[in-house]
């Protein structure tokens, strides 16, 4: 179990992986006031000298050295990088040391710390922010980025009731609402609410941009199309790893919308207006209904 002395102080916290997350993270950790210090490890010099300009950490270390010094740890690397990091982590970790995460998938990185950390994994406590943005870097940044959003935790059994307490009271210092739900059932929902609509915006600007007239399409674009596609600028590395990491949940999810997909080609080709408008009006107001529960 942690020494950390307080819950509404983390101490030194290193952040692995100054980008978007990485980087607010650090902001807002230390607006609230809830640290000592930040550390930032990462592979891009010019994004970690932003994210220490900015404010976001207060050095730059390597993570063996990160591991020596830190009380928390949370790496926002994409998913695929973080049995790496538990690898070089592994012989350095102090038992006061807990380690967090912002992974997108869970099962894939569960997995990789109960292989590499063995009986340290009770020290990983999985989470996942449900947070983020189009842009990605360090130089997009907020410290308001996780007020109100929330933060899933999946804890191990290994867990001690002390250690998901401090790790829930670390995410929740920076703003976040934390939820707790099991490993299995986190990669079946995200596959469907998040993974899939990024996977189908990256289709969609990538059959407008393979077509023949992709200049002239490109150059009509309105609203929704912005809309749609915007999310296709998000890490192309970081949402790769996530394919990968929870590919079967998103072949299941991707099997359902090609299935709906095909359902409307369908009916198009069959000049089945009715049967099109009460398809749209079902979601329209499942839409519609999603924005009243806010």
């Amino acid at each position: 179990m942690t020494t950390i002395q307080s819950a509404s102080n983390y101490g030194t916290v290193t952040i692995v992986g100054v980008g978007l997350i990485g980087a607010s993270l650090g902001l807002a950790l230390k607006q609230a006031g809830v640290v000592n210090k930040v550390l930032g490890v990462g592979r891009s010099k010019e994004n970690l000298d932003q994210a220490q300009k900015m404010g976001a950490i207060d050095g730059v270390v390597d993570l063996v050295e990160a591991t020596k010094q830190s009380d928390v740890i949370v790496l926002c690397v994409p998913v695929a990088q973080m049995r790496a990091a538990f690898e070089v982590m592994e012989p350095h970790l102090e038992s006061r040391t807990m380690i967090t995460d912002a992974g997108s998938t869970k099962g894939d990185v569960i997995l990789a710390a109960k292989e590499v950390l063995g009986k340290k994994a009770c020290q990983f406590v999985p989470a996942h922010p449900i947070a983020g943005g189009a842009q990605h870097g360090a130089s997009a940044a907020k410290a308001d980025l996780f007020k109100g959003k929330q933060t899933i935790i999946c804890p191990l059994q290994e867990n001690s009731p002390e250690d998901t307490a401090l790790i829930i009271g670390f995410w929740e210092s920076v703003g976040s609402v934390v939820k707790k739900i099991g490993v299995v059932q986190h990669d079946a929902i995200y596959a469907a609410v998040s993974h899939l609509p990024h996977i189908l915006s990256y289709a969609l600007m990538a059959s407008v941009v393979n077509s023949e007239d992709a200049e002239q399409k490109l150059g009509h674009v309105g609203a929704g199309f912005k809309d749609f596609t915007r999310i296709a600028a998000s890490s192309p590395e970081m949402w790769r790893d996530i394919c990968l990491g929870n590919r079967t949940a998103i072949l299941k999810e991707l099997d359902q919308y090609l299935l709906i997909v095909n359902h409307m080609r369908k009916l198009i080709a069959e000049n089945d207006g009715a049967g099109l408008e009460k398809l749209f009006n079902r979601a329209s107001k499942a839409r519609q209904d999603l924005d009243a529960m806010e």
